[in-house]
């Protein structure tokens, strides 16, 4: 298993290694003790979530408030989709941008999001199937969004925009810009106590 740091600091690529034969494939998808070597800590699994989309379906920008925000474990267990991490801890170094990693069912690659991180997905085949572990269950109210559209933010699709399909609440949801400096966006500051918190649960735990 190699664990690649995206552009996006606390979001990493998990690529499993995959065991061919006769009969088929099989691989080790998540390794939490892989994944506590490079994060600090493992992903404490409260829910697990399954979502199958069409072709040009485009999901996010989602987040959850901090604390106790919501990790992710995301990879593709059918076809593919192009997977987005935004920014969106204000205080970060890298506030407003973002990194991109494709998951597919051939190098059947993750995605570890941690908590305060905005996550989006673009569907690029029909029946395009993601399965994601979450450290939090859902709650409504502390869960928010961002437009995959805004224009400041800039994702890069690779389809044209009559292809893609919305949600409204996506579709409607504001920009970046328009939350920013008013309270309601997760705080870098936040990210990092909730993070040390986490970890010296984990020491505690060991001890």
């Amino acid at each position: 298993m190699k664990i690649r740091e995206l552009a996006v600091q606390g979001a990493f690529e998990v690529t499993p290694q995959q065991f061919p034969d006769d009969r088929g494939v099989f691989m080790e998808w998540y390794r939490f003790d892989k994944l506590e070597a490079v994060v600090g800590h493992p992903l404490r699994l409260a829910q697990a979530n399954t979502s199958v989309s069409r072709k040009g379906s485009l999901r996010g920008i989602h987040y959850a408030d901090i604390p106790p925000g919501q990790a992710k474990y995301v990879t593709a267990m059918r076809g593919a989709v192009l997977d987005f991490v935004v920014d969106i801890r204000e205080g970060s170094a890298t506030f407003g941008q973002w990194d991109s990693v494709l998951l597919d069912d051939g190098d059947r690659r993750a995605v570890y999001i941690s908590e305060g991180l905005g996550h989006c997905f673009l569907a690029l085949t029909d029946d395009a199937t993601v399965s994601y572990l979450v450290s939090e269950t859902f709650s409504p109210g502390r869960e928010h969004g961002i437009t995959p559209l805004d224009p400041d933010i800039d994702l890069r699709f690779p389809l044209e925009a009559d292809e893609l399909l919305l949600s409204e609440k996506d579709r409607g949801a504001p920009t970046l810009g328009s939350l920013t400096g008013k309270n309601v966006l997760p705080q870098w500051s936040d990210s990092l106590k909730l993070s040390a918190v986490l970890q010296t649960g984990t020491k505690g735990m060991r001890n």
